[in-house]
């Protein structure tokens, strides 16, 4: 062996050593990077959806099924590439699930609301005070509604001003039919009058306002229906083709213009699921 190749040689693997050593601490801070974001985030949102789980038994559940989704990929694929997207994707899909439960939370709250709104005020008219009835309200409630108003009235037994408390409750469920109740106890407060009477309205109104929205989500469900078929059946579409002709299917990310193409079917897919749920999305 000459000298010059074995120059080229030594050169060459010190680059790879280099390369491999610029990898591995751009991939460990990534990883802790990627750890404090997801604990911190999850505490947060954890919290707020009344839900006391360790951020970091959580992260270790969410790694192992980062891996055990790579490796299934892989193995049923047989591309690495393709494995990696799917963990990517998972990766960062924790925030919209928090986003969903977070959604189905305050829409159990609204539906269980005009119940407690109606409760309140029937004990009030046996003569118990707005705190009063709250109290033993709530302490036969479950779910969100009692969570949330069990906090309220926590709040105010501390010593929190009880407009304070109301705008607490308000800033952890920003809802409008919320604001709404809110502001009509402030004002039926703060100039007087039947407040049971208020709060007994302001539950007829809510109970009609669901039922209208059960109605429109009725008559727009096939639309929703079709928009997750339309969606799905491309996707499902491309797993029976790979199965008939695996080789020609292949060429989609063996290739760059294959890349091209599931990106441009992607793009399209999300903006055709977007445009029908905008259509079926009426705001009552």
């Amino acid at each position: 062996m000459s000298i010059e190749a074995l120059l080229v040689g030594c050169c060459f693997a010190i680059s790879a050593a280099v390369l491999s050593w610029i990898v591995s601490v751009m991939f460990s801070r990534a990883a802790v990077l990627y750890r404090s974001k997801f604990t911190e985030d999850a505490k947060i949102k954890l919290s707020d959806l009344f839900l006391f789980v360790e951020p970091e038994k959580l992260f270790i559940i969410n790694m192992a099924i980062l891996f055990a989704a790579f490796f299934l990929v892989f193995l049923i694929v047989g591309s690495w590439i393709v494995a990696l997207v799917v963990s990517v994707a998972l990766a960062v899909s924790p925030p919209f699930i928090f986003r969903v439960m977070k959604r189905k939370r305050q829409k159990q709250f609204l539906i269980d609301l005009p119940d407690m709104l109606q409760a309140t005020s029937t004990a009030m008219k046996s003569g118990s005070s707005l705190n009063q009835s709250m109290e033993s309200v709530v302490y036969e409630m479950s779910g969100p509604v009692r969570q949330e108003f069990d906090l309220f009235m926590r709040e105010v037994r501390v010593g929190v001003d009880f407009d304070v408390a109301l705008d607490n409750l308000y800033e952890r469920i920003p809802l409008i039919d919320l604001n709404l109740v809110i502001s009509g106890i402030k004002i039926s407060r703060e100039i007087g009058g039947n407040l049971a009477d208020t709060i007994e309205r302001m539950a007829d109104t809510l109970r009609k306002k669901l039922e209208m929205e059960g109605k429109i989500d009725a008559l727009t469900s096939q639309g929703r229906a079709q928009g997750y078929v339309m969606t799905g059946l491309p996707i499902l579409l491309g797993i029976v083709l790979y199965q008939m002709e695996p080789e020609q299917m292949s060429l989609l990310w063996e290739v760059w213009y294959g890349w091209v193409v599931i990106a441009i079917v992607v793009v399209l897919e999300t903006l055709g699921y977007v445009f029908i749920q905008k259509i079926v999305d009426i705001d009552v």
